[in-house]
């Protein structure tokens, strides 16, 4: 399928004693100017429980690190495991011509994992990794929308390098020249995939260089498992995200040129149609001007914005609206912007300098009042990544800002700092937000935004869901188009169990489900069979409610402890070998897998880890601890419940607002003994199965009732 994309239509270097004479804004000018230092060995110092530092050189004034607008929740790593020793050592680094290098060390069978949302690989081991923001990268480089300069390995730690530069991960594949001769008896002719690389069963280090810097900073964390020094990451970072209730129900993105009255009345059909939906988004078509951007109201199409909004909220609708950062000449607030803003435009207008007080302040406040006290829930956040690389897009990297970044630096940091903008406007009004983003990076996880994208694979949809949670990132693997009725059903059944559950309709009049055609859509000339297909997306849309409160808890818990509420099997059962290549799978929750299907396949692979298993949909219990197929021909997604949970299923309404969403059938798997949890308002709710008697119990106030006790199986 093709890609349809919118865009077709000196503290450190004054402490380093190098002159500004040599140097840009916030990096170097040029890197000869550095001098080489023999190699040292790096020490760590402690900063946190289970959480050290090393410091090579002088480090740059501007890293993601020293620029974090969210504390570490110490206590909740006070809280994991204690771990009284550095679980890494004979770390090497040294200052070259070219910037600094860093050698780790790599024992023989460790694999790694995570560096941001990478959709084209999963173990990370054997490969060259760049960390750089790049909206279309073209290979399996390391390029993302959302790189992280962090890994975690199978030894049960996780590295962060604390830089916005360009940094290079050789991970196990770069090795010391030979040094001693041999002698060869016979003659022995290698191919290059014999000679291409050595053996993951040896010894061999991380080669990681960051250019470009006097010096870098380095984090270590703990286990001492895999998902404990992940949950230590995400602490550090500052906890995860706990999104708004009606953030985790349905949504639908309307048509690009579509009106306030196009609008309202899909809204009305969808109610109709008893189609469930919380939020409504618009794309560029709501603005005066967009590429770049106005943030002015279309009069012409939305003649009273307000009058909206309120109308949406009648409805139960929140409302989502699209925009990037660069700022048009015609926008209200561009005059107040050209002092904070980069020395190059993108579609003629300004790049704000997020990174700076004042232009957070300027472009934030614009959006608070105008947009947020209108009743604005969330925003997407647009093109705040960069295709330079590419398509040839974007402020280039030697742009200088006036906070003193460069455009590499400020690449890497855009997406955030863009998210931290918008973000204060909520939390200075105590309004809950949940959003979309066009690129993030290291210490995410406490922002209340998804990462998405203009790409549409579905299978490296679906890795993304699964490596994002070794980073702090949340990923939504949304629904456009699709190149037939399986397609579409596939991919709504893999994005309702996902951090955000979405059809982004922006170029097609009428939903997907009505006709697949993009041209046929848009003339009105719907599919003879649009009504079943319609029920059987609406059927799809039901199972997200349902799992809104199960949900929830896995969120709550994302901001508690720092378990990722998406995430790798490999994360929960490291011990496993057979988990340490399967990202098509993954952990939703701390009791549910979630094993998506794919269009034109007749069966795909099931393995599960240690422990009972059951059938989600049907209580079966299933092989354990074993690898099989399933059929593709069933109408329901794979999806297996450890044995003994408890599960909370809600009932189907408009909105999670709606009352019904409240009412739940409790659904018990084997004998119950795994209760469930979650914060329900003022007071924790808790449901718990008593097997001896075959009867549950609810602790605790707040909205949900349960209506029915079943058990499954």
């Amino acid at each position: 399928m093709s890609k349809i994309s919118r865009r077709d239509l000196a503290k450190g270097l004054t402490a380093a004693g190098i002159t500004a004479a040599n140097f840009g804004r916030g990096g170097m000018a040029s890197s000869q100017i550095l001098k080489a230092s023999s190699e040292q060995v790096l020490s760590w110092n402690e900063v946190f429980a289970g959480v050290w530092k090393t410091t090579l050189g002088i480090s740059e004034a501007h890293t993601a690190v020293s620029m974090r607008s969210v504390h570490p929740a110490v206590e909740a790593m006070h809280a994991l495991p204690s771990v009284s020793n550095p679980p890494l050592s004979n770390l090497r680094g040294r200052v070259t011509t070219r910037g600094c290098r860093i050698s780790i060390p790599l024992a023989s069978d460790e694999l790694m994992y995570g560096f941001g949302l990478q959709l084209l690989s999963f173990q990370q081991r054997g490969k060259k990794r760049i960390i750089r923001v790049n909206a279309d990268p073209k290979g399996d480089s390391g390029d993302s929308h959302a790189p992280v300069p962090f890994y975690v390995t199978t030894r049960g730690y996780g590295v962060l390098i604390d830089t916005l530069r360009h940094v290079q991960f050789y991970c196990g594949e770069a090795h010391p020249k030979p040094v001693e001769p041999t002698m060869n008896q016979h003659a022995v002719v290698n191919t290059p995939q014999d000679t291409g690389g050595r053996s993951i069963a040896a010894s061999s280090e991380v080669l990681v260089e960051v250019p470009r810097t006097a010096g870098v900073d380095a984090y270590l964390f703990a286990g001492p498992t895999m998902l404990q020094a992940v949950q230590r990451y995400i602490l550090f970072s500052g906890g995860g995200v706990v999104p708004p209730e009606w953030g985790l129900g349905f949504w639908y993105r309307a048509e690009l040129h579509a009106d306030q009255a196009a609008v309202l009345t899909l809204g009305r059909e969808f109610r109709e149609n008893k189609i469930p939906c919380d939020v409504i988004g618009l794309e560029p078509g709501w603005q005066t001007h967009a590429y770049s951007c106005s943030f002015a109201w279309d009069q012409n199409r939305f003649p009273d914005p307000k009058q909206f909004v309120k109308e949406a909220e009648q409805l139960g609708y929140r409302v989502n609206l699209w925009e990037h950062a660069f700022t048009h000449p015609s926008s209200p607030v561009f005059s107040q912007l050209v002092p904070y803003a980069g020395d190059f435009a993108v579609w003629e207008g300004l790049v704000p300098d997020f990174a700076g007080e004042q232009g957070r302040e300027i472009f934030g406040g614009y959006h608070g009042e105008h947009l947020v006290d209108i009743g604005i829930s969330g925003f997407k956040l647009d093109e705040c990544d960069n295709s330079d690389f590419t398509d040839g897009w974007s402020f280039p990297d030697m742009s200088s800002f006036p906070s003193g970044l460069d455009g590499e630096q400020m690449h890497a940091i855009f997406g955030l700092k863009y998210q931290q903008t918008i973000w204060r406007q909520f939390q200075q009004r105590q309004r809950p937000t949940y959003n979309l983003v066009r690129s993030s990076g290291a210490l995410a996880a406490p922002y209340p935004f998804v990462l998405y994208s203009d790409l549409y694979d579905h299978r490296q949809f679906v890795r993304g869901v699964v490596n994002c949670g070794f980073s702090g990132l949340l990923w939504c693997p949304e629904v456009r188009d699709a190149a037939s009725e399986e397609d579409l059903i596939r991919r709504l059944q893999s994005v309702v169990f996902s951090p955000l559950a979405m059809v982004n309709a922006w170029y097609i009049k009428n939903p997907p489900w009505k006709q697949l055609n993009r041209e046929l859509n848009n003339s009105g000339q719907l599919a003879e069979n649009w009504k079943d297909i319609e029920a059987r997306c609406r059927e799809i849309i039901g199972w997200r409610m349902q799992l809104v409160p199960y949900l929830l808890a896995a969120f709550q818990r994302y901001a508690k402890d720092g378990t990722p509420p998406f995430r790798a099997l490999i994360l929960d059962y490291p011990e496993d070998k057979n988990l340490q290549t399967i990202d098509d799978a993954y952990m939703m929750g701390d009791r549910m897998l979630v094993a998506p299907l794919f269009a034109g396949e007749a069966a795909r692979k099931i393995v599960l880890p240690q422990g009972k298993w059951h059938d989600f949909w049907t209580g079966e219990l299933v092989r354990s601890d074993s690898t099989f197929e399933v059929s593709a021909s069933t109408d329901k997604i794979p999806v297996f419940v450890k044995s003994g949970s408890v599960i909370p299923v809600a009932g189907v309404g408009a909105s999670t607002g709606d009352p019904v969403s409240h009412e739940l059938t409790v659904q018990i798997y084997g004998d119950g003994h795994i209760s469930w949890r979650a914060q329900e308002q003022a007071s924790e709710i808790e449901l718990s199965w008593d097997a001896k008697r075959s009867s549950g119990n609810i602790r605790g106030n707040g909205r949900y009732r349960v209506k029915q006790w079943k058990h499954m199986g």
